[in-house]
């Protein structure tokens, strides 16, 4: 008697027929061409794939514009924007270029940019203080966007103190242990987040990984009379080697070789992600996201299985730096590589993807 189910091995588990466990031992054939005798298959998955419009018209995954988040920098003290060489197309802006780009973004139907402010060199010390000045760069960059874009792109903020601190940590250093003092970086995290709000930031993005910054975060927003701001929580923040142009980008360097493995996760660990999770959720986050991407597909898969908010991925610089090099190289199709890899991740689960691609592949896909 046919069940529906399929074995799979030891102990006689069994599992409902689905995908290929659903084809038949026997699949339907046909005469066939002269020569080529009665078992030439009648089934054929290649009949779907004959033309563009065909393959349009059955994908199963669809990227669009509407995925997209734009990552940008700002920095105080330029006169001109100035690329960033280990990610070409990448600039650190002035307020004034921010805001050309930000309202270009917008033309082109990218619903949201994310900021980084990055400070004088002679204004970082020991607790990133210039972070929460709130004339500082980061809250005069929120202002001015928010003043040109209004509501027409959701305009979300990095809550870290990494670019403002000369150790380089995303938080105040303990002296005594010369480890990230996690209650005093999330104290300080929920003031940042405030005068961030007070500027204009419409979603707050701790990334720092520490235990209970949403909470604090949240408490500290609802109080002061901000329970509209939402938080995009760093939830599943991998302590990564892609993360190297980004440092460059943001002139962070961590004091005496150091690192971050003490508070953003192994990235041997993929169930330990959704405890992380979990616990953001709990403490009130809006979204969360997974970081990086493309080394990540397996978890970002069980986060989208898991929650029920949205669920953002970070295709972070090293992603985009590998894909630019090679392309320069005339190794690879540069847009080609770039499109396949966004739409891998959207595949895997990400509502939405923060990626330094989002102008290029916005221009190809068109709002």
């Amino acid at each position: 008697m046919t069940t529906g189910l399929h074995p799979l091995g030891g102990g006689g588990l069994r599992r409902p027929a689905v995908g290929w466990y659903s084809v038949p031992h026997r699949v339907p054939t046909s005469g066939g061409p002269p020569g080529l005798g009665a078992g030439y298959p009648a089934a054929r998955p290649r009949r779907l794939r004959r033309t563009p419009a065909l393959r349009r018209l059955v994908a199963e995954t669809r990227l669009s514009v509407d995925d997209l988040v734009a990552p940008l920098f700002v920095a105080d003290g330029l006169d001109d924007p100035r690329p960033v060489p280990s990610m070409p197309g990448v600039v650190q802006h002035t307020v004034e270029s921010l805001v050309i780009e930000s309202k270009r973004l917008g033309s082109l139907g990218v619903p949201g940019i994310i900021l980084f402010g990055l400070p004088r060199p002679e204004d970082k010390d020991a607790t990133g203080s210039a972070a929460l000045r709130p004339d500082g760069i980061t809250q005069r960059a929120l202002a001015a966007v928010r003043e040109a874009v209004g509501d027409s792109v959701v305009v979300m903020a990095d809550c870290c103190l990494d670019e403002f601190t000369d150790h380089g940590h995303c938080g105040v250093v303990d002296q005594a242990t010369g480890e990230v003092d996690n209650d005093a970086t999330v104290d300080l995290y929920a003031r940042l987040a405030l005068t961030l709000a007070d500027a204009g930031a419409q979603v707050i993005a701790p990334s720092g990984m520490m235990d209970g910054q949403v909470a604090a975060i949240r408490g500290a927003l609802d109080a002061a009379g901000n329970g509209q701001t939402a938080i995009l929580a760093y939830a599943a923040k991998y302590a990564s080697a892609l993360y190297g142009p980004f440092r460059d980008a943001a002139e962070v360097t961590i004091a005496e070789g150091g690192d971050r493995k003490g508070y953003q996760q192994d990235f041997r660990n993929r169930r330990e992600a959704l405890v992380e999770v979990a616990l953001d959720v709990a403490e009130g986050a809006d979204m969360v996201m997974v970081k990086p991407a493309l080394a990540y597909l397996d978890v970002i898969a069980d986060v989208h299985a898991a929650v029920e908010v949205p669920v953002a991925a970070y295709h972070v610089s090293g992603e985009y730096a590998m894909v630019k090099a090679a392309a320069a190289n005339g190794w690879i199709d540069g847009p080609g590589v770039a499109l396949e890899q966004l739409t891998a991740v959207k595949r895997a689960g990400a509502d939405f993807i923060l990626t330094y691609f989002a102008g290029e592949v916005a221009e190809v896909l068109g709002g």
